[in-house]
């Protein structure tokens, strides 16, 4: 059964100012210690609480095991992070393939941040979920702000603000022998601000397997000094890992860019690379206005096996002569 999740996260919220809180260092969590019994205590209590509700980490590291922090909830919750949460070193006393797992809660909001430095720090991944919706929001961090895993179906992301961090993501997808085909994700009204990459699809090359992404669409969104702001890149192999360039087994169709606006922080304001031997199809690209930030003259694009329908407004310089696609009013 599809499961309809909702998730608010507002990292300055109104609703943590009302809140009863639950300090986990009330609960026998101190700095440099294990916590998860802490935390569970907290959250069991905050959870039956008929109030809303904050369960805190304050200021300080933390080392925390496998924990799953289940619902449902009698009111709105909040977990406020303020300090730092680390797994224990220890991989083998995991039971479970999740470290830190929320499930079964709806009114929940997760406060906290990570350093724009930090590797492999997704604000939100989903995959393998259906009809999710992230709303307004705000995330700063060190990875994807958002990414879009394999299996996903009707994602919705509105409202979401995003920087520093490496923008919206589908992907990366075909890494993975029997990934689940995407479709269904929609990614509007959002601003990018100080971004490594704006909205993007990414897919390695020599896939183990065949999958599809398609009916992805990005509309009203704000860039401000964003790298890379419009990106499908089916080449994506960051770290020199792929023992292959073999053309990507994912076939991207039915994909939209519209209404995007702002600045770029790459001279290189659209890149639309796909698969060589899986051509991306069916590819809209609407009302695009992207300003170089840097020297060396004005934003440009580039192409390859793909060929895009522009409609309205491109302010790319040969944007639709550099990807041979067709223009339409």
């Amino acid at each position: 059964m599809a499961v309809k999740l909702l998730i608010s996260l507002l990292l300055l919220s109104a609703f943590a100012a009302e809140a009863q809180v639950f300090d986990v260092t009330k609960y026998g969590a101190k700095p440099k210690g294990e916590i998860s019994q802490a935390l569970l205590s907290a959250w069991k209590e905050a959870c039956a609480s008929p109030t809303p509700s904050s369960v805190v980490i304050p200021a300080g590291t933390y080392t925390s095991n496998e924990v799953t922090f289940s619902g449902p909830c009698k009111a709105p919750i909040e977990m406020k992070l303020g300090g730092t949460l680390q797994a224990n070193p220890n991989a083998a006393s995991f039971k479970t393939d999740g470290w830190v797992v929320f499930e079964h809660i709806e009114g929940f909001t997760l406060s906290g941040g990570a350093p724009g430095d930090s590797p492999n720090t997704d604000g939100i991944h989903v995959g393998r979920s259906s009809q999710i919706y992230i709303l307004d929001t705000d995330i700063k961090t060190g990875d994807d702000c958002i990414s879009i895993g394999d299996g996903s179906q009707q994602v919705h992301v509105e409202r979401v603000t995003c920087g520093p961090g490496h923008g919206i993501s589908v992907g990366s997808l075909g890494k993975y022998p029997d990934e689940e085909p995407v479709s269904g994700i929609f990614v509007k009204n959002c601003t990018l601000t100080d971004t490594s990459n704006g909205v993007r699809i990414k897919s390695w090359p020599a896939s183990p397997g065949r999958t599809t992404a398609s009916d992805m669409h990005f509309e009203n969104i704000i860039m401000n000094n964003a790298g890379n702001p419009v990106l499908i890149d089916q080449e994506y192999c960051p770290w020199g890992q792929c023992k292959s360039l073999d053309p990507s087994k994912v076939k991207i169709s039915n994909v939209s860019f519209k209404n995007i606006k702002g600045t770029s922080s790459t001279q290189e304001a659209m890149k639309l690379v796909c698969s060589k031997s899986l051509p991306c199809e069916n590819v809209e690209i609407a009302d695009i206005d992207l300003a170089y930030n840097g020297p060396g003259g004005p934003a440009n694009s580039t192409c390859a096996n793909i060929k895009p329908k522009f409609t309205g407004k491109v302010n790319i310089p040969e944007a639709a002569a550099t990807c041979g696609g067709a223009a339409h009013a």
